[in-house]
């Protein structure tokens, strides 16, 4: 089989036999890909830390052998992508990089290239790993909305509206016939984030506690009236808590 070299973010670990990992990941040159990571799990001096690099949020570059006819695939080499500083042990910013991740294993399910797609999840994990608090409670919000038009249902036509139909995927100002949208802070905390051209503008937009739990569940529902199968969020109840 050709190698490829690729970067890839962790999305999911699984043990397999007694020293290996079946790894889920995102990479920027195939979509979503399975690979064997063998005798990570082994006890030896060599073996020793090398399970972490297979975190889920990790970014890594991978040089992998690639067949469009496999299932699994195999990693040759592999090493950092980029180190984070606090991801990993900050709680409020580990709580929501579990929730960015868990809403792209239900999401994407074809192994697809959209080197559109690795940019926006890689560079968004990067930014929660530095970010201020007002911007890391706000980086949810974003990373959903950003992800949904990635995916193809991108919220359309005037911001204008004070009533966001999650069933239509638009502002409106008369109400819908259906118990799916949201309405007054809500709605204009989404167009806010939805204007923001980059994390660093989440910063100045205000909301609160019991707001962004609201939003972010209304988003869940967004996403599931457009995406078969999406599920519910083991991570949800986790990031409810930690943003307080």
């Amino acid at each position: 089989m050709q190698v490829f070299h690729t970067r890839a973010v962790v999305l999911r670990q699984t043990k397999y036999g007694d020293t290996s990992l079946i790894v889920s990941a995102y990479t920027e040159l195939f979509g979503i890909q399975s690979y064997l990571i063998k005798g990570v799990r082994q006890s030896s001096k060599k073996s020793a830390g090398r399970a972490m690099y297979f975190q889920p949020g990790s970014i890594l570059d991978m040089e992998v052998y690639h067949s469009d006819f496999k299932q699994l695939q195999f990693v040759k080499e592999y090493q950092w992508a980029y180190v984070y500083r606090q991801l990993f042990t900050d709680v409020v910013k580990h709580a929501v990089a579990m929730y960015m991740i868990e809403i792209l294993q239900h999401s994407l399910k074809q192994p697809e290239a959209n080197p559109e797609m690795f940019a926006l999840i890689a560079e968004s994990l990067q930014e929660l790993d530095v970010a201020e608090d007002g911007v890391a409670a706000n980086l949810p919000l974003y990373f959903t909305l950003k992800l949904c038009a990635e995916l193809g249902f991108q919220i359309a036509g005037d911001l204008s509206g004070d009533i966001f139909d999650l069933k239509e995927g638009c502002f409106t100002s008369s109400l819908p016939d259906h118990p799916y949208y949201i309405d007054g802070a809500a709605a204009a905390i989404t167009a806010a984030i939805i204007q923001a051209n980059s994390v660093s503008q989440l910063g100045v937009i205000t909301s609160n506690r019991v707001q962004r739990r609201e939003i972010l569940q209304a988003y869940q529902t967004f996403m599931a009236l457009h995406i078969p199968d999406f599920g519910e969020l083991r991570s949800w109840p986790v990031l409810q808590e930690v943003l307080g």
